[in-house]
């Protein structure tokens, strides 16, 4: 591509055909161009490539707890997270996710810093990537019954027999199992620190958002489609409307009725 024998609007065309290493290579032309637009398409091209190489290296300090535990002889490295410790209403559930090693997904971060529609879209790389995947439920009358952080390890544990693999280590999201023969490693935050866990947190934040979803059609009018049945003003003015549903969970409801 001869780049001055063509205008701004045509070269930024032809570099959008490009595979990202043809792109790198005509940066330094680009520049050279006498002409404001085009050498404004050189920094934007530097500008993606350094974001893209900061979103590799996040990546890889990411991986730094998993490749650890490989050195020491650990294989089947599990990253386990929940989703729903704190809503009103419906399951907690819980992901056990095992990645190859050197994996690389990029934008997977823990769920609760990605959008809707990016977690959905990660919900199908992750599923395409993962070694191994299991989810755990522990339902809202477990909660009552045992206390959420009980029903929370309840939902993991189930979650590790779910993978349909025996895993030799794990990586937990601020938890330790207790009664589990396995070894594991708590990690505060861990689904920021650990692409195992920040993977297991996107499986469980989309299946439970589905299954709340779905409790949205059999309970309408409490707008759990949209808050997740956390406690927000709509949520709470709903059950002063309508009344607590089954799938509430009473014991987070106690001081308010």
């Amino acid at each position: 591509m001869i780049i001055a024998d063509l205008s701004a609007v045509k070269v930024k065309a032809a570099l959008s055909e490009m595979k990202l290493e043809q792109q790198l290579e005509l940066i330094p032309l680009l520049k050279a161009d006498g002409r404001k637009a085009i050498n404004q398409l050189a920094v934007k091209l530097e500008k993606n490539e350094q974001k893209r190489q900061d979103e590799l290296l996040r990546l890889q300090e990411m991986q730094v707890f998993e490749s650890e535990a490989r050195k020491i002889g650990y294989i089947n490295i599990a990253g386990l997270d929940e989703a729903g410790r704190g809503p009103l209403m419906g399951p907690v559930v819980a992901s056990a996710v095992i990645l190859p090693e050197n994996c690389i997904i990029e934008g997977l971060n823990d769920s609760k810093k990605l959008s809707e529609q990016k977690r959905e879209e990660l919900f199908v790389v992750v599923k395409e990537c993962a070694l191994a995947i299991g989810v755990g439920i522990a339902s809202h009358t477990e909660i009552d019954e045992i206390n959420i952080l009980n029903a929370t390890k309840l939902a993991m544990k189930r979650a590790i027999d779910d993978l349909g693999v025996n895993p030799d280590y794990l990586l937990i999201d601020a938890v330790k199992l207790t009664d589990i023969d396995i070894t594991q490693e708590s990690l505060i935050k861990g689904d920021s620190r650990s692409l195992s866990i920040a993977a297991a947190s996107v499986i469980a934040k989309v299946t439970r958002d589905r299954l709340v979803s779905e409790l949205a059609t059999e309970y309408p009018g409490y707008g759990f489609e949209q808050h997740k049945g956390y406690g927000t003003q709509a949520h709470y003015d709903a059950i002063r409307k309508l009344g607590v549903t089954p799938v509430h969970r009473m014991s987070f409801l106690k001081n308010f009725l």
